[in-house]
C-alpha cells in the first residue's frame, strides 16, 4: 500500500497549496467544510478491497498516480468543437466546464423560470451564500467515502441550480463537463448542487466527456434536494476516455410526495465507480433508478446504488443493465433499506447482465433490508449470453451473424435508452450505442 500512501500524501500536500490560494480562503464557512473533509480523507485513506463495498474494485491505479490539479486547459475550444456533445436546437440552459472549471464563453443561459438561480458554484459561493450554505455538503457524507471527502476538500466549481417553490423550468439544464489531459495525469473535482423547491419541476442532464486519450481522473459529486411535491428528472452520461478514471457520487434527498428519476449511462473510462444514494424522507415519495453500462477491453465499471425508504407509502423502481465484452468486468450492488416505520413501501429492483465473451465478468449483489412488516418488495439478478435461437432466427432471414448480434444486443439495452424523455439526447445516445455495438 506504499503507493496508496504516497498518493494520499500528494493530495494532502496539494490541499495545503489550495488552502493558500486566493479563491480557497474567501469564505470562512466553506473553508471550514474543506478542512474537515481533508482531515477525514487523511483518516480514511483510499479504500482497499478488504472493505466490503470495494471488494471487487481495486482503486490502486488511482491511488498510486500523482495526479496534478487540472488547469483550465481551454485549448481554443469553440462552440463548433462541442456541437457533437450538445442537443442541437433543444431549448437548453447549458453550463460548460473545461477540466472542472466553468467556461462562460461556451455556456448559454436560457431560462424562462422566474426566480431561478442558475450559475457556477464558484459564483454562487461568492454571491448567493444564503442559498448555498444550507445545502452544500449537507447530504453527501464524508464519513465513510474517501472520494466524497476528497471532492469536498477541493470543492471549487461546478453548477448551482436553485428553483423557487412552484416554479417550472421549461428548458432542459445541461451540465457539460469536458476533460483534457494536457499531456500529464490530472485530476478535477466537479461539484454540483441542485435544489428544487416545493412543487417545482426540472430536467437535468449531466455529461462527462473525454476529449483526449490521455490519463486523467474525474472525482465528481452531485447533491440533489427534491422538495415536497417537486419533480426532478436527472440524466447522467459518462463517456470519458478509455484511459481515464471516473469516480462519482449522486446524493438525493426527497421530501413528501416528490418524484425523482435517474437514468445513468456509462460507456467510457478505464476504471469507473458510480454511487447513487437516495433518501425517501417524506410520505408518498416516488423514485426511479435506471442504468446501463457497456464495457469492453479491460474496462471495469462498478455501480453501487442505495434507496433508503425512511417514511411510509413510498415507491421505488430500479433497473440496471450491463453489456460486457472481451476481458472487461462489472459490479452491481443495489441496496434497498426499508426502515421500521416505512409501512406500505413498494420497492422493485432488477439487475440484468449480458456477457458477450467467455472472459467477461460481472459480480452482482442485489440487497433487501426490511424492518417493516407491511411492504411489497422484490429483487433479482440475471447473467446470460445471447440466445442461440434468436441468432438463428435472424440469420435465417438473411441477416449476417455480426449484424444479428448487434441487433440483439441493442434490443437488450433499448428499454433503458427508450426511457429517456429528452429526444435529442435519446437520439444522440442511440447513435453512440449503435456505433459502439457494431464494433463488437
Amino acid at each position: 500500500m506504499n503507493g496508496a500512501a504516497d498518493g494520499k500524501e500528494t493530495y494532502l500536500s496539494n490541499f495545503s497549496l489550495f488552502e493558500q490560494s486566493a479563491t480557497a480562503g474567501k469564505q470562512a464557512w466553506l473553508h471550514g467544510k474543506r478542512r474537515a473533509a481533508i482531515a477525514r480523507f487523511a483518516e480514511l485513506g483510499f479504500p482497499s478491497t478488504r472493505a466490503e463495498d470495494w471488494r471487487y474494485t481495486n482503486v490502486a491505479p488511482i491511488a498510486q498516480v500523482a495526479f496534478h490539479p487540472a488547469g483550465y486547459g481551454r485549448n481554443g475550444l469553440t462552440s463548433a468543437d462541442i456541437e457533437n456533445y450538445t442537443f442541437g436546437e433543444l431549448e437548453c440552459c447549458r453550463f460548460v466546464f473545461i477540466n472542472g472549471i466553468f467556461s462562460h464563453e461556451l455556456s448559454s443561459f436560457r431560462c424562462s423560470c422566474r426566480g431561478a438561480r442558475l450559475m457556477s458554484l464558484a459564483a454562487a459561493v461568492e454571491t448567493e451564500r444564503n442559498y448555498v450554505e444550507p445545502y452544500l455538503a449537507q447530504y453527501a457524507s464524508c464519513d465513510k467515502n474517501a472520494f466524497t471527502a476528497l471532492n469536498t476538500a477541493f470543492v471549487a466549481d461546478g453548477a448551482f441550480v436553485f428553483l423557487p417553490p412552484g416554479s417550472v423550468m421549461k428548458e432542459t439544464i445541461h451540465l457539460l463537463y469536458l476533460s483534457t489531459s494536457g499531456g500529464r495525469p490530472t485530476v478535477s473535482h466537479p461539484r454540483n448542487l441542485i435544489v428544487a423547491g416545493s412543487g417545482s419541476r426540472v430536467s437535468v442532464v449531466e455529461s462527462h466527456i473525454g476529449l483526449e486519450k490521455g490519463v486523467y481522473f474525474t472525482n465528481a459529486v452531485t447533491e440533489i434536494v427534491v422538495g415536497k411535491d417537486a419533480v426532478v428528472d436527472y440524466y447522467r452520461q459518462q463517456r470519458e476516455s478509455e484511459s481515464a478514471y471516473h469516480i462519482s457520487t449522486v446524493q438525493v434527498a426527497q421530501e413528501a410526495s416528490s418524484a425523482f428519476s435517474a437514468h445513468s449511462i456509462s460507456l467510457g473510462g478505464s476504471l469507473v465507480r458510480s454511487d447513487v444514494n437516495v433518501l425517501l424522507n417524506g410520505e408518498g415519495g416516488d423514485c426511479t433508478l435506471n442504468g446501463l453500462y457497456v464495457t469492453k477491453a479491460r474496462q471495469h465499471v462498478d455501480n453501487h446504488t442505495s434507496i433508503d425508504h425512511a417514511k411510509p407509502h413510498c415507491t421505488s423502481r430500479e433497473l440496471y443493465k450491463g453489456i460486457l465484452d472481451e476481458k472487461s468486468s462489472g459490479v452491481f450492488n443495489g441496496r434497498i433499506l426499508v426502515r421500521k416505520d416505512a409501512q406500505k413501501t413498494n420497492a422493485r429492483q432488477t439487475n440484468k447482465n449480458l456477457l458477450l465473451s467467455e472472459e467477461a465478468l460481472v459480480n452482482t449483489k442485489p440487497q433487501l433490508e426490511i424492518f417493516a412488516d407491511d411492504v411489497k418488495c422484490t429483487h433479482g439478478a440475471t447473467i446470460g449470453q445471447l440466445e442461440e435461437e434468436s441468432l438463428f432466427y435472424l440469420r435465417s432471414r438473411g441477416i449476417d451473424e455480426k449484424s444479428a448480434r448487434t441487433l440483439l444486443t441493442y434490443a437488450f439495452a433499448s428499454d433503458i435508452v427508450g426511457n429517456i424523455k429528452i429526444k435529442p439526447f435519446q437520439c444522440q445516445l442511440d447513435l453512440v450505442l449503435l456505433t459502439r455495438l457494431s464494433r463488437v
